[in-house]
């Protein structure tokens, strides 16, 4: 442990309210562990050891943020508790959460290409403390060869585009794109947000783009045309934290694959095979992202699936079979559960095939569609699949993606062993969007794939960063296209 921080002091005081806060960087994909000492302090030396321990917890970041309250007993040392002390801890998220919505349009813009119109595109600066200017939002270049071009609405978040100061300055340019990068300037014009947000209900804000070397060199120079702001509105936009904190419950269901693919489970070349240690890559993968989220559900209780096996006692082949073999209740009591579970049901299946993602993908789907019903943002969830990586259902599973894609879901894919993983890698969409059979486009980029071979030798916290450092995104993604607010809103700050 590293020492983050201290509180004041306050003296002669036996329930003391700390008002310093302590500010901690915060990331989803890491489990963050905190420690919290208490100490009695009666001299000026800033060295701890001569001071009386009065006790002090450790718990994860993800643990204080999940619970709007954070209340325990303070230990002396692991399981002693130190009288009848306790700590609470609140957690609250800075940032202006503020967001600057722009319209905006040109017109009679000056025409800068010999053979052709200008293909126009804005630049916002604004003016640091030290008088220099920072560029804070690019827009795209407008339809080519346009004079009156019109923009796409775009948003700045408040705090990049002024600093949250309504009167500082800004500074507005228009240029024509040259795509050898020697973009011409048109003209400029400096505002700021309090006269940017008197246009909308219908009436634009005008500025005339003035050029300021034509300025000089004509007398009879007026402009080199007209910018007008349509509308400029201010909303907030909620974090992740603001959803967390604000009550959203985040589900995890894992789907483990039982292929024949993989090998037999009791050959030391099988990808199901425990090794003396106990461990092999699918109980990796499954501790390792398990562990992060588990603090953000609170019943702990995780649903857990396998596919591609024949299971007793008929020998069927299932697509989704609960783990520990009881399908009216297939949750697992917390990670461990899950990890039981698995070791428990490997002796007692064959594994087959083929490899289908898509019933598994639909399962959870369904719980999603219920939950998105209520129109609140209380619940999401997370679907983890380890898989070898072959894929016999891919446009099922397209389709399946494309359809969860509008609901409160995410699909983590982990490819253990050393297969080709393309059809993965599609599946992501990172490569651009993922589209079903018949052309349908995906709503959100819900998927995101990683092969487990880049992390064999890396330590065990860098797989669930890898892994859960798009969730946030994907869940903010969610609720703002729905324009679902966290069930509790957080308190507005006074600025």
């Amino acid at each position: 442990f590293v020492q983050l921080d201290r509180t004041e002091r306050i003296k002669n005081c036996q329930n003391p309210e700390f008002c310093k806060k302590l500010v901690v960087d915060y990331y989803f994909e890491k489990v963050q562990k905190l420690k919290f000492g208490v100490y009695d302090i009666d001299n000026k030396s800033f060295d701890l050891n001569d001071d009386d321990y009065l006790g002090g917890i450790e718990c994860t970041l993800g643990q204080v943020v999940s619970s709007s309250v954070f209340t325990r007993p303070l230990e002396l040392k692991q399981g002693k508790p130190a009288g009848k002390g306790i700590i609470t801890i609140s957690a609250e998220e800075i940032k202006d959460t503020r967001v600057v919505y722009l319209e905006i349009e040109a017109r009679n813009l000056d025409k800068k290409d010999l053979l052709g119109k200008s293909d126009p595109f804005l630049e916002f600066y604004k003016q640091n403390d030290a008088g220099t200017w920072q560029l804070v939002y690019r827009s795209e270049v407008v339809i080519k060869n346009n004079l009156n071009p019109c923009w796409r609405k775009f948003s700045v978040p408040l705090q990049t585009f002024c600093g949250g100061d309504f009167n500082k300055p800004i500074k507005v340019q228009c240029a024509d794109h040259d795509s050898d990068g020697s973009h011409d300037l048109i003209g400029t014009f400096e505002t700021n947000l309090t006269q940017l947000q008197k246009a909308g209900d219908g009436s634009a804000v005008e500025f005339e783009c003035i050029h300021p070397e034509k300025k000089q060199k004509k007398k009879s120079y007026k402009n080199s045309g007209i910018i007008r702001i349509k509308s400029c509105k201010i909303a907030s936009e909620y974090s992740f934290l603001d959803y967390v904190m604000g009550g959203c419950q985040i589900n995890f269901t894992v789907g483990v694959d039982f292929t024949g693919s993989n090998g037999d489970p009791r050959s030391p070349d099988s990808l199901h095979y425990i090794s003396p240690d106990g461990i092999n890559e699918y109980l990796i993968a499954i501790w390792s992202v398990g562990s992060v989220v588990q603090d953000y559900d609170t019943d702990k209780l995780f649903p857990a699936f396998g596919f591609g096996a024949q299971i007793p006692p008929s020998w069927q082949v299932s697509h989704e079979f609960a783990l520990n073999f009881n399908p009216s209740n297939p949750y697992c009591q917390g990670i461990q559960g899950i990890v039981d579970a698995y070791r428990q049901i490997l002796p007692q299946i064959r594994l087959y095939g083929p490899t289908n993602f898509s019933p598994i993908i639909n399962h959870v789907a369904r719980f999603a569609a219920h939950s998105a019903q209520q129109g609140t943002a209380s619940q999401y969830f997370i679907l983890l699949i380890i898989t070898d990586g072959e894929i016999t259902d891919l446009d099922q599973t397209r389709q399946a993606i494309v359809n969860a894609s509008k609901l409160p879901m995410s699909i983590i894919i982990v490819g253990v062993g050393e297969a080709d993983f393309k059809a993965m890698e599609f599946l992501d969409g990172d490569n651009g969007v993922l589209k079903s059979l018949t052309g349908e486009p995906a709503a959100r980029d819900i998927v995101q794939f990683v092969p487990f071979r880049q992390f064999k030798n890396a330590p065990r916290e860098a797989l669930s960063q890898m892994v859960l450092a798009e969730v946030p995104k994907q869940l903010v993604s969610y609720y703002k296209w729905q324009g679902w607010p966290p069930v509790k809103l957080p308190e507005i700050k006074k600025m």
